[in-house]
């Protein structure tokens, strides 16, 4: 069993940047490959970023790649997720979850992901 929690969402500006942390507990950190998705009103969960259990590997989608930049700090068991240059369209609520393996396939499929947290909720708006 692994706990995850998310915090560090907010209300930000357009441009502005905000950075996600995601702390896990009861299991091996290193042991999996972690993901972040996000969710916004209306629209189905979508996985935007994944990282490989030693962080060598990274994953964006198109819409936030050059703009977000995943982490991790197995020390600490955390996660993290820096946004920058937010837009509007990145409201969301934002979740991290464990892949099945210390390496993900992409593109990422919430099916391929076993624990989740609760989400942070991300706003975007002047």
């Amino acid at each position: 069993q692994v706990q995850l929690v998310e915090s560090g969402g907010g209300l930000v500006q357009p441009g502005g940047s905000l950075r996600l942390r995601c702390t896990a507990s009861g299991s091996t950190f290193d042991a999996y490959a972690m993901g972040w998705f996000r969710q916004a009103p209306g629209k189905e969960r979508e996985g935007i970023s994944a990282i490989s259990w030693n962080g060598g590997i990274t994953y964006y989608t198109d819409d936030v790649k050059g703009r977000f930049t995943i982490s991790r700090n197995n020390a600490k068991s955390t996660l993290y997720l820096e946004m920058n240059r937010l837009k509007p369209e990145d409201t969301a609520i934002y979740y991290c979850a464990t892949y099945n393996d210390r390496y993900y396939s992409a593109p990422l499929s919430s099916a391929d992901f076993t624990y989740w947290g609760q989400g942070t909720q991300v706003t975007v708006s002047s």
